[in-house]
């Protein structure tokens, strides 16, 4: 997979006119129950030929990991039998119960134990509480197969840093993933990690991923 321009689309604006779809060449979109939905992301060239069509401004341009574009001939077979197992794909997707990806008990920053034996080699995601409600995929998207920590640096009393930084100290910890909202009171969760490793004396592997308010990606 590559990072390129792939169309979002906005399910709330959508009103399922279908005019994007006529306005598609490639054939990537489709209607799903009364909604357009991105149906194929090989078949989006990315380039919005699809976003002048749409009379409420549903969809979109966004930067995010896509396999590379490849075009298919117009009205081929392929491209038809892959519109229809993308569509049957959603619909059993969306018919599926949502798995957690939890692994461990507590997630408050405030009452996670500094020493604990999902702790060790852990590959942690220290999330803002408001990621989580943003991002519809956030189980999927980054607590899978990490420990995940979750705080609120506006509304707890205190710096994370301190408690952070023993966790750091005392534990073998593989990876940080840092997940925010863009909103300025979520810089103090970046900041206290990022004082926390300094404090610990380790060199930890870290990265930052900041959402928008509506759980797109903006940075990583």
């Amino acid at each position: 997979m590559l990072r390129r321009d792939i169309i979002q689309i906005d399910e709330e604006k959508c009103n399922g006119c279908g005019l994007c779809i006529t306005g598609c060449h490639e054939g990537a979109l489709a209607l799903v129950d009364g909604k357009a939905k991105l149906i194929s992301a090989t078949y989006c060239d990315g380039l919005g030929a699809c976003l002048p069509a749409c009379p409420t401004g549903a969809i979109t341009i966004a930067q995010r990991e896509a396999d590379e574009f490849v075009a298919p001939a117009p009205g081929s077979k392929a491209a038809l039998e892959e519109q229809a197992k993308q569509v049957a794909a959603q619909r059993a997707a969306q018919a599926a119960p949502v798995q957690s990806e939890l692994i461990q008990w507590p997630v408050q920053i405030k009452l996670v134990p500094i020493q604990a034996p999902y702790l060790q080699d852990a590959r942690l995601l220290i999330a803002a509480d408001c990621t989580a409600y943003a991002r519809a995929n956030f189980h999927a998207d980054f607590m899978r197969g990490r420990v995940t920590l979750i705080g609120c640096p506006k509304l707890d009393a205190g710096s994370y840093a301190e408690k952070l930084a023993e966790i750091f100290r005392h534990n073998s910890i593989k990876s940080i993933m840092v997940v925010r909202m863009e909103v300025p009171c979520c810089g103090g969760l970046e900041h206290a990690v990022k004082q926390a490793i300094l404090a610990s004396g380790k060199m930890i592997p870290w990265q930052v991923v900041t959402l928008g308010t509506d759980g797109s990606i903006l940075a990583d």
